[in-house]
């Protein structure tokens, strides 16, 4: 059997690599997944609709209804206009961000992506025979447009902006954003904006780049917002063409997300918020606890803005990474998310303040 090229190419995910050789007992500071349960009262509308008998198709855009809540949430959380049309319900943001490259990006075409980076940017764009291009972030592991420009060719067709970042925890300023939203109007290519972890932002405030430009692809979920990793229900935004040709990608690859995620996605958009308030100020309590811990030992770090991670610079990160999964605790070499990352390792505080206690013991005496 004779196998695709663009595929071949492609490795593993260094984050699932990070787990081989984890022993009973290894504290998993690995997992990009919040350690919460899904709120009950998102758990009884999806009981709800199974018992209802809600369990077949629905549109190919998602329900009329969730859309209506996604473009209400748009409103009133991001200052964003977006009508129910111009949004189409995935399995994941996973999906949402693979149907955006494939709709901009043809044989050789460019994607910039910030280097360090998540690791699903660039293997997403090798799918679709594209060719990722590593843009440095700064010192405070921000993006500019500055660097951005400088990499920009005629072949260039997106950018992929993560804020809050994974897998350095930086917020981008609302002046950054603006800037990378001009450079997308100018050369008239796709900002792919992918704003998971927009509610846990500790300094800063979370901007979305589409107040700027129309060439913007929204990209969401309720996976990290409301513990909902398992349940696999994102979301995009976009004007125009850019919706219509997304959808003929969604239509062949899955045809519809989940009924019973919808259902259950509806009532996280539209309920009580009290649980992610809850959720982000125990991971600012964590985050503190983390980087304290951490730079007692004398560990070089910046402390994060946003999302759930810490970055910290160690020397050699899959070194580092090794040594601690033989100790006992499972982290991710940064080499796993670009060339600038080898001397770093990510840490995830979305773990109980038990484990991270006794992982900063175990890695005391380790390093």
């Amino acid at each position: 059997m004779k196998f695709a090229g663009n595929i071949e190419e492609i490795d593993i995910s260094g984050i699932r690599k990070s787990f081989e050789g984890a022993g009973p007992g290894a504290i998993n500071l690995g997992l990009g997944q919040p350690d919460f349960d899904t709120p009950d009262h998102i758990k009884r509308a999806a009981i709800e609709a199974i018992e209802e008998g809600f369990t077949g198709y629905t549109m190919n855009l998602g329900t009329a209804e969730l859309r209506k809540a996604i473009s209400e949430k748009f409103r009133r959380e991001n200052g964003l206009d977006y009508a129910a049309s111009e949004i189409m319900v995935t399995s994941g943001a996973s999906e949402a961000l693979f149907l955006a490259i494939a709709a901009v990006v043809d044989e050789g075409g460019e994607v910039l992506v910030g280097d360090p980076g998540f690791v699903s940017y660039s293997a997403l764009t090798r799918m679709t025979r594209g060719r990722p291009v590593g843009v440095p972030l700064d010192e405070r592991f921000h993006l500019t447009a500055g660097a951005v420009a400088e990499r920009i060719t005629p072949k260039t067709r997106a950018l992929i902006v993560n804020s809050p970042n994974n897998p350095t925890g930086s917020v981008q300023t609302e002046e950054e954003l603006q800037g990378l939203a001009q450079l997308a109007d100018d050369h008239d290519f796709a900002l792919i904006s992918d704003e998971v972890y927009e509610h846990f932002v500790y300094e800063g405030a979370h901007v979305s780049p589409a107040l700027y430009s129309d060439n913007v692809i929204t990209i969401n979920a309720v996976s990290k917002t409301y513990a909902m990793t398992g349940w696999r229900l994102g979301y995009l935004a976009a004007r125009g063409e850019a919706l219509e040709n997304m959808l003929k990608v969604h239509q062949y690859v899955q045809a519809c997300a989940s009924s019973i995620s919808q259902r259950a996605a509806m009532a996280a958009v539209s309920g009580p918020q009290e649980p992610v308030r809850i959720m982000r100020e125990e991971f600012r309590r964590r985050r503190d606890f983390l980087v304290s811990g951490l730079r007692s030992m004398g560990i070089d770090m910046k402390e994060p803005e946003g999302a759930f991670y810490a970055f910290p610079k160690v020397g050699d990160g899959d070194e580092v990474a090794a040594r601690l999964i033989r100790g006992g605790v499972v982290t991710v070499p940064g080499s796993a998310f670009g060339s600038r990352g080898r001397e770093h390792i990510r840490i995830s505080y979305a773990a109980s303040m038990e484990d991270l206690k006794t992982a900063l013991e175990r890695m005391r005496d380790i390093l």
